[in-house]
Order: C-alpha cells, then sequence, then structure tokens
C-alpha cells in the first residue's frame, strides 16, 4: 500500500497493489464536483489507462455522501461574473463521465453515502457499484433547470425505460435498495464494509489477466449497441488470444499453480 497523495483539488490518490483508490476528499461540499477536481480526476484516469500495474479502480468519496454532484456555488459564482456556460458537450475539455465510461480500466464505484445530480451520473458512468442500505440515489437536474446529459442516454439504456423516466422527469429520489433491485447495484452491504467490499471485489478483478479484463470491458462497452455480427468482430485493445499471458494461463491452471501475469 502506497503513501496517499491529495490533490488541491480533493482528490486522494492511493495505490493498494494493483488497485487504485480514487477518494472525493470535500465532505464540507458533500464532495461536489468542483472544476479542479473533474479535472484532477480525468488526469487520474488516463494515467491509470496508461499504467500497466494498475487493474482495476476504486472510486469513492469521504463524509456522509459520495458525492452530490457539480458544484452548484462555483456554478452560481460564475454565472454572477458573466461567465458563458457551456453546455457538458461543448467544452474545450472532455466530460469527465465520459472519461470514466472510457476508461479501459474496470472502475467500481463505493457508494457509503448519497450520490445525487452528477454524483449519481458519475456512479452510473463506473462499471460496479457497491453501496450502503438506504442511501439517497436521484437527478434532480429538472428541478433546478439542468439537463442531466448523461443519465438522460445512459440510465434508459440500464434500466426499464418507464423507470428512467419517472427518476429524470420527477427529479424524485430513491433508495439504494431501489437500485438494487433494478441492477443498478452489484453489492447491497453495511456502510462500514462498502469500501472493502469494493476493495476486495476490485482485487479480484486485478487477480485476473490484465489483458483480458481490459480487452472484455472495451468490448462489452463499445459492442453494447453494436448489432451482433459487428460486435463479434470488433478488436478494441490488446488481443488476449494471441498473448503470452494466455500461455501462461493455461500452464499455470494445469500445473495447479497461481499464473504469474506480465501483461503481455
Amino acid at each position: 500500500m502506497s503513501q496517499p497523495i491529495r490533490h488541491e483539488s480533493g482528490l486522494i490518490v492511493e495505490n493498494r497493489g494493483h488497485v487504485r483508490v480514487l477518494t472525493l476528499d470535500r465532505p464540507e461540499r458533500r464532495n461536489a464536483l468542483s472544476s479542479p477536481l473533474q479535472a484532477d480526476l480525468v488526469e487520474e484516469l488516463l494515467a491509470c489507462a496508461e499504467d500497466p500495474d494498475v487493474r482495476a479502480i476504486v472510486l469513492t468519496g469521504n463524509g456522509p455522501a459520495f458525492c452530490a454532484g457539480f458544484d452548484l456555488k462555483e456554478i452560481r459564482e460564475r454565472d454572477r461574473a458573466g461567465e458563458r456556460f457551456r453546455p457538458p458537450m461543448n467544452r474545450p475539455t472532455r466530460s469527465l463521465f465520459e472519461v470514466v465510461t472510457e476508461t479501459p480500466v474496470p472502475i467500481v464505484a463505493a457508494l457509503q453515502g448519497a450520490a445525487v445530480a452528477g454524483g449519481f451520473e458519475l456512479a452510473l458512468a463506473c462499471d460496479l457499484r457497491v453501496a450502503a442500505p438506504g442511501i439517497r440515489l436521484g437527478l434532480p437536474e429538472a428541478a433546478i433547470g439542468m439537463g442531466a446529459n448523461f443519465a438522460s442516454v445512459v440510465l434508459p439504456k440500464r434500466i426499464p425505460m418507464g423507470i428512467a423516466l419517472e427518476l429524470l422527469l420527477t427529479a424524485e429520489y430513491v433508495t439504494s435498495e431501489d437500485a438494487e433491485r433494478w441492477g443498478l447495484v452489484n453489492r447491497l452491504v453495511p456502510a462500514e464494509e462498502v469500501l472493502p467490499t469494493a476493495v476486495a471485489l476490485a482485487e479480484r478483478i486485478a487477480a485476473n489477466a490484465p489483458i483480458s479484463v481490459r480487452r472484455m470491458k472495451e468490448t462489452a462497452v463499445k459492442g453494447l449497441e453494436l448489432p451482433l455480427w459487428q460486435a463479434l468482430r470488433l478488436d478494441v485493445g490488446p488481443n488476449p488470444y494471441l498473448s503470452e499471458d494466455r500461455k501462461e494461463g493455461i500452464a499455470a491452471y494445469l500445473e495447479k499453480r497461481p499464473p504469474r501475469w506480465t501483461g503481455r
């Protein structure tokens, strides 16, 4: 386990073997996504994608909330200063949620507290979700004149359209129990077990062949909307079938020993 590094934006970065833990640490603002925090998250995710030692990521938050979404106080201050507000997909920088989705390293969200607005979208962008019981989830954007652009596209792909539209259009909150019933949450565990469970899940992923894991995530994400014949012929990322790790994995299985992955 490495010594945690804290960015001024409130992002804490820690390595636990082949798992990198990213922690939102602005509890006084319910881990709201300020512009500096978004920028640092994007930089860290891009770094994870380039680092062969990072095989899984856990994203969590300190304090009573996972994330309250975009920092509305910051947005209001910029409005008052006369700054032009750009929609999420019309900015010179990449969307945080887009980067999370496209990161080839699997990401587990550890939701120890409420995930609302952009915080819920951030959790949706992750691949797996571990949550505490009774936490609030929701998209209040319609009630404050925002757009929930990412959730409007992604949520109807994850749960039935009627439920997705009810969440989007009413701006009402639901619980993590509801999310588990709809398949949005992989594990529902006591609050004190959320982070350990998420890390254990990430470690289980990280124990597998890294080339295979990256290939599977990229193929699943990019092939989701393609016709079957196109999805089957996707060739994204390194090819595990042609790797040295394939030979090592088969040998280790037959010899009944742990594999020694090289990522090649």
